[in-house]
């Protein structure tokens, strides 16, 4: 039977972490809209693709799973999986940012497109980073729930990319990033109450790494993942003034 040594302070700590990234993400993302050319642009949804991806998501994930434990048995991760969990949730919110977010006219199609991929991308590093696990048996998903999980998932991202693409003040923005982290936070645990663990203990040992061995450079890949994006916002002008720098012969620029 398993367990989850979760204790309220670890929901909260991953909730939070899943804030920051994604609310950094988001002002990334609000950048690249109103960015002056393609190339600053493009570079702008990168920085917001690790900041979503990479922390708001994958690092919540992380830190979410550090209170998951089979009590008198081991736990172990794939290292390859794990990482390619991370690679995927990046890659997978670049491309939903670069539907709605690459370029500065605003479009409905784009808002649920935008959506629904990085809505999906919050899945896809879930169960990517779940088919890591490596325990003394096996396990299986409630379909209901998974289903609800991506649902749940979908429906907040979007709200949230609506928030940060268009309203202006910088409280909605924020509140964009709460409504983004409980997306991914609430997918991760109704993904988590999804599992049907048959654990199994004439079973060998699971082969893989326990996850305290590659917590620290997590962690150190993850600031250098918050503070280059958070420079980058912080030390950007006002979204205003770089509208007004692009030409109206472009077409593309509103007003948010």
């Amino acid at each position: 039977m398993e367990h989850f040594a979760l204790g309220h302070w670890l929901l909260v700590l991953a909730y939070l972490t899943s804030v920051v990234g994604c609310a950094l993400g988001l002002a990334c993302a609000v950048q690249a809209r109103h960015a002056a050319n393609p190339r600053h642009r493009l570079r702008w949804l990168v920085l917001a693709a690790v900041s979503i991806g990479g922390v708001g998501i994958w690092l919540m994930h992380f830190v979410a799973m550090l209170g998951f434990s089979t009590p008198g048995m081991p736990v172990r991760y794939d290292i390859f999986r794990t990482v390619l969990s991370a690679i995927l949730s990046v890659a997978a919110v670049f491309a939903g940012l670069l539907v709605v977010g690459g370029r500065a006219k605003f479009g409905w199609w784009r808002l649920a497109l935008g959506g629904v991929i990085t809505g999906l991308a919050v899945n896809v590093m879930h169960y990517t980073g779940m088919s890591a696990l490596r325990v003394k048996g096996d396990f299986g998903y409630d379909g209901v729930l998974v289903a609800l999980s991506v649902v749940i998932a979908v429906v907040a991202a979007t709200a949230a990319l609506w928030f940060a693409v268009f309203l202006d003040r910088l409280s909605l923005r924020l509140l964009a990033g709460f409504v983004m982290g409980a997306a991914v936070t609430g997918m991760h645990y109704t993904g988590m109450a999804a599992v049907r663990m048959n654990m199994d203990m004439n079973a060998p040992d699971p082969a893989g790494v326990e996850v305290f061995s590659f917590l620290f450079p997590v962690f150190v890949l993850a600031a250098i993942a918050m503070a280059v994006p958070l420079c980058a916002v912080l030390m950007a002008p006002p979204v205003r003034s770089q509208a007004a720098e692009v030409p109206a012969s472009e077409g593309e620029v509103v007003t948010v």
